[in-house]
């Protein structure tokens, strides 16, 4: 039994990255897609989508990950801030720009799953639930 799917889904990720593999497959979820769509919309992968495979009978999630032209990485650090035994969360106006603007938190909000520079335009705190740069 898995206690923390958003930590397994920052883990697959994570090591998906250090061994420059293309893509991550996982279980999918409302929240694990908001994240990977908060990853597209801020330049860290290039694409995700929903797939059924033959074996599993839950969907699965896929994720299409990003490299620079010389094969860099584009997500080079993605930590869990909070987590179920100490949730984090964090007002609009306390929210701070990670890594001098260069990195993202991610943040759970009343209004969906959103990154720390639309929480700030739009004026929502939620739950911290990870940071990359």
């Amino acid at each position: 039994m898995m206690t923390d799917p958003i930590a397994d889904m920052l883990t697959r990720i994570r090591n998906a990255v250090r061994v420059e593999r293309p893509n991550v497959l996982m279980p999918v979820s409302k929240v694990k897609r908001g994240v990977a769509e908060v990853l597209k919309r801020e330049g860290y992968i290039w694409d995700w989508h929903e797939e059924e495979l033959e074996d599993s009978p839950a969907k699965q999630l896929y994720i299409d990950l990003k490299y620079g032209p010389n094969g860099e990485r584009v997500i080079r650090h993605i930590k869990r801030v909070s987590s179920p035994g100490r949730r984090v969360y964090s007002q609009a106006r306390r929210l701070r720009p990670v890594l001098n603007g260069l990195g993202i938190s991610i943040i759970s909000t009343s209004r969906g799953v959103i990154s720390d520079r639309e929480a700030r335009q739009r004026n929502l705190g939620g739950e911290v639930l990870c940071e990359l740069w």
